[in-house]
C-alpha cells in the first residue's frame, strides 16, 4: 500500500489521505454533530419559553388541565406537580443557558474540533472508539444535568447551575478528548502547524483548568465571600473567550482560505493575535462586577485588560479580511463561507462592544440590564453559532461522501437566524440602554421600577418573536441534517450552492 501511494501522483496521494481521514472521524463526528443538534433544537425551546414569560408571566404556569388529568391517571403520583413546577422560569432559563452552552456549543465545537485535528495532522483518528465513548458519556451528564434543572436541583450559579455529580461526568468525558488530541498531536505527521492547531490545543487545556478550577473553588472547596463572585465572573468570561471563541476562530481560519483556495493573509498576524487573545482574555470578567465590594485594583485590571482585547481582535479582523479581498463574490453562493463570514463579522463587533462596556460610564447604564443580555447572544450566538453551523455544512458531506439536499432549506436557515440574531440584539441593547437609564434617574416620576418592567416589554416582546425566527432556522437545520443521515443527501452534480457561481474558476466550496 505504502509503495502504491509512492508511485501515486500527489494531489491523488493527497485526495485519497484526506479521505482516509475523513472516514475515521465518520461516525465520532456525526454522533457529536447529531447530538448537538437535539440539544440546540431542545434549547430553542427552552429559551423561547424564558422569553415569552418575561413579558407574559403566565405563560404555561402548569399542564392543561385534560392532559394533566391523563397524566395523573397514568403516572406515578406528584409528577403532575414536578412538571409544573419545571415549566417556571427559575428553571426553564438555566435549562435553557446550559443546554445551548454545553449541550449545543461544546458538543459542535468538538465535532468541529476533532475532524480539524485529524486533518491538519494529516492522520486518520486514533483511537475513534474511545472519543466516541467520550461523546456518549457527555450526553448522558448532560440528561442528568437538564433533568436535574427542571427538579429544582440547581446551584443557582450562573454558568455552574449543574450539580457536583454532573460537573464530574462532564469532566472525565473531556478529560478523555483532551488526552485523544494530545495523542493526536504527537502523532501528527512532521510539517508546519497550522494557526487552526494553535487554537484547537489551547482550548482543549485552557477548558479543564476553567471548569475544573471554577468548580473547585465555588462547590467542592468553596472560596469565602465575595471572592466566589470574582471566581464566577471569571469562569463565565473566560469560557466564552478561552473555549468557545478558540473553537470558533480555529474554524474560521481553516474555513475562510479554505473555501476561497488561497493561504490566510499573514502567519504574522495570525500569532500575534493567539498570544496576545492568550495574554489579555485570562484577565476579563471583572468589569461585571464595577462598583461591588471588590479590591479597586482587580476591577482596574479587568478593565484594561478588556480594552486592550481591541489588539487582537483588530488583528484577527484585519487578516480574515485580507484573506477575504478580492473573493467576497463567492458569498453569494456558498453556504460554508456566508456562515462563516457572518460570525467573524459578529465576533468583530462582540468583542469591541465587549470592550466598551469595560468603562465605568457605560457599564453604570449597562450592567443588569437586557443590553448585557444582547451582548452575550451577540457573542455565542451571531459569532461562534454561525461559524459552527457553516463548519458543519462543510464537513458533513465529506464525511457521508453526499451533498446537501436543498439550496432552499440552507437559505431559510441563514436568513431566518441571521434576522433573527441581529433583530434580537438590536431590541436588548436599545431596550436595556432605555432600561439602564431609567434605573439611573429614580429621581423622575414616571420611573418606578414597576413603570421601567413596563417599559421593557415592547423590546421583550419583539426578542420573543425574533426567538421565532430563530426557531424556524433551527427547525429547517435539523430537518436537512437529520435527510443527510438518512441519505437523501445527492451523490452527483457538485456541491450544494446557494447561486450559481460567477464563473467556472468558482468552487464555492468543492476544495478538498
Amino acid at each position: 500500500m505504502s509503495q502504491n501511494l509512492k508511485n501515486m501522483p500527489v494531489e491523488a496521494n493527497d485526495a485519497l489521505e484526506r479521505a482516509q481521514v475523513d472516514a475515521s472521524c465518520r461516525v465520532p463526528v456525526l454522533l457529536f454533530f447529531a447530538t448537538a443538534i437535539f440539544w440546540l433544537v431542545v434549547g430553542t425551546v427552552f429559551g423561547l419559553i424564558a422569553s415569552l414569560k418575561l413579558h407574559d408571566p403566565y405563560f404555561i404556569i402548569e399542564l392543561p388541565s385534560w392532559f394533566a388529568f391523563y397524566l395523573e391517571k397514568f403516572s406515578p403520583a406528584g409528577t403532575v406537580e414536578m412538571i409544573n413546577s419545571s415549566l417556571t422560569f427559575g428553571r426553564i432559563r438555566p435549562a435553557h443557558l446550559n443546554t445551548v452552552a454545553y449541550g449545543w456549543g461544546s458538543p459542535a465545537g468538538l465535532g468541529v474540533a476533532i475532524w480539524l485535528m485529524a486533518r491538519l495532522c494529516r492522520v486518520p483518528l486514533r483511537y475513534p472508539t474511545l472519543v466516541s465513548a467520550a461523546g456518549v458519556l457527555w450526553n448522558i451528564g448532560m440528561v442528568v444535568g437538564i433533568g436535574a434543572l427542571l427538579s429544582g436541583g440547581s446551584t443557582s450559579i450562573e454558568w455552574l447551575e449543574f450539580p457536583p455529580y454532573v460537573t464530574f461526568i462532564l469532566f472525565i468525558s473531556f478529560a478523555l478528548i483532551s488526552i485523544w488530541a494530545v495523542d493526536m498531536f504527537v502523532h501528527r505527521k512532521p510539517g508546519h502547524v497550522y494557526v487552526s492547531l494553535w487554537y484547537i490545543m489551547a482550548a482543549l487545556f485552557w477548558f479543564p483548568w476553567l471548569y475544573g478550577t471554577a468548580n473547585i473553588l465555588i462547590q467542592l472547596a468553596p472560596a469565602q465571600g465575595s471572592v466566589q463572585g470574582i471566581i464566577n465572573w471569571w469562569y463565565g468570561h473566560n469560557a466564552l473567550g478561552l473555549w468557545f471563541t478558540p473553537l470558533g476562530l480555529a474554524a474560521a481560519y481553516y474555513m475562510i482560505p479554505k473555501v476561497i483556495g488561497r493561504p490566510v493573509y499573514s502567519y504574522y498576524l495570525s500569532a500575534f493575535g493567539f498570544w496576545a487573545l492568550a495574554l489579555f482574555y485570562s484577565w476579563n470578567g471583572g468589569h461585571h462586577l464595577i462598583g461591588g465590594p471588590l479590591p479597586a485594583w482587580l476591577i482596574t485590571t479587568s478593565i484594561v485588560a478588556s480594552v486592550m482585547m481591541v489588539i487582537p481582535v483588530v488583528v484577527t479582523a484585519i487578516n480574515h479580511h485580507m484573506t477575504m479581498k478580492g473573493n467576497f463574490n463567492v458569498l453569494r453562493y456558498s453556504p460554508t463561507l456566508r456562515f462563516v463570514v457572518f460570525g467573524a463579522m459578529s465576533y468583530t463587533l462582540a468583542s469591541l462592544q465587549g470592550s466598551s462596556m469595560a468603562f465605568r460610564e457605560l457599564n453604570a447604564i449597562t450592567h443588569f440590564t437586557h443590553y448585557t443580555i444582547g451582548h452575550s447572544h451577540l457573542g455565542l450566538y451571531a459569532f461562534y453559532t454561525m461559524i459552527m453551523f457553516g463548519s458543519i455544512y462543510y464537513i458533513v458531506p465529506r464525511l457521508l461522501g453526499r451533498e446537501w439536499v436543498s439550496a432552499l432549506l440552507i437559505k431559510v436557515h441563514f436568513w431566518t437566524c441571521a434576522y433573527g440574531i441581529v433583530t434580537m440584539v438590536l431590541l436588548l441593547s436599545v431596550g436595556g440602554a432605555i432600561q439602564g437609564w431609567m434605573l439611573q434617574h429614580p429621581e423622575n416620576p414616571l420611573n418606578k421600577f414597576s413603570d421601567i418592567v413596563e417599559a421593557t416589554k415592547p423590546w421583550l416582546r419583539g426578542r420573543s418573536i425574533s426567538g421565532c425566527l430563530i426557531m424556524v432556522g433551527h427547525l429547517a437545520f435539523a430537518y436537512h441534517f437529520a435527510l443527510m443521515l438518512l441519505k437523501f443527501g445527492r451523490s452527483e452534480g457538485g456541491p450544494t450552492l446557494l447561486a450559481q457561481p460567477e464563473s467556472n474558476t468558482d468552487s464555492a466550496g468543492s476544495h478538498s
